[in-house]
């Protein structure tokens, strides 16, 4: 029988209200991403963790504005605010998670070249975070995801592990979106719903 994970997606500071890149109504994430660990043979975590020269960010491009669409070494790349810079209190875990039972934290988007919304990879496929082995070494089968953002880094994560060949499991009511665009949100979830993963809500687990 194989293990089962639960994948915290970038539960950092930065993307809560208040933060750089704040999430709308991600402060409700919390106690639910706590109150489900103990359902879980091993817990890992990821954090987006930016040089201050990042290519994702808007402020790295002058004339060009957030949110703005631009080619970053050939892959499409919205363009951020400066967010989750590394070793910054914005790339901190927020302080309403319960850290203690994280087995590991996988760092995502070290790369000045290319961001990493997934993960597993970075957005050009290039480079690999880690994670992928660590849950085959561990015996994981099972995947649960849940954390931010769902249009983006959770929709990402969940495509790359039903590729991987993960059964992946989305926890719909444990994942908040940024919804740059109306129905965002509704096309990620549908689009990892054709991917094969499964949108449970936390009551099914």
């Amino acid at each position: 029988m194989g293990k089962t994970a639960l994948i915290l997606v970038d539960l950092q500071n930065d993307f809560f209200p208040g933060g750089a890149l704040g999430v709308p109504g991600a402060n409700s994430i919390f106690p639910l991403a706590n109150d489900i660990q103990d359902q879980f043979d091993l817990i890992v975590a990821t954090k987006d963790w930016h040089p201050q020269n990042h290519g994702s960010f808007a402020s790295n491009h002058p004339g060009h504005a957030v949110y703005e669409v631009i080619k970053l070494k050939d892959v499409p790349q919205v363009l951020w605010p400066d967010h989750c810079v590394q070793n910054t209190s914005g790339a901190e875990f927020h302080p309403s998670l319960k850290t203690q039972k994280i087995n590991k934290v996988f760092f995502k988007g070290t790369n000045p070249d290319y961001d990493s919304y997934s993960t597993f990879f970075d957005n050009a496929h290039i480079k690999k975070t880690g994670l992928e082995q660590y849950l085959r070494d561990q015996g994981v089968t099972d995947v649960y995801i849940m954390g931010l953002a769902t249009d983006y880094c959770v929709l990402f994560s969940a495509l790359d592990a039903t590729k991987l060949g993960f059964n992946t499991f989305v926890i719909t009511d444990a994942c908040y979106g940024i919804n740059k665009s109306p129905g965002d949100i509704d096309r990620a979830l549908e689009s990892m719903k054709e991917a094969g993963a499964k949108l449970i809500d936390s009551t099914n687990i």
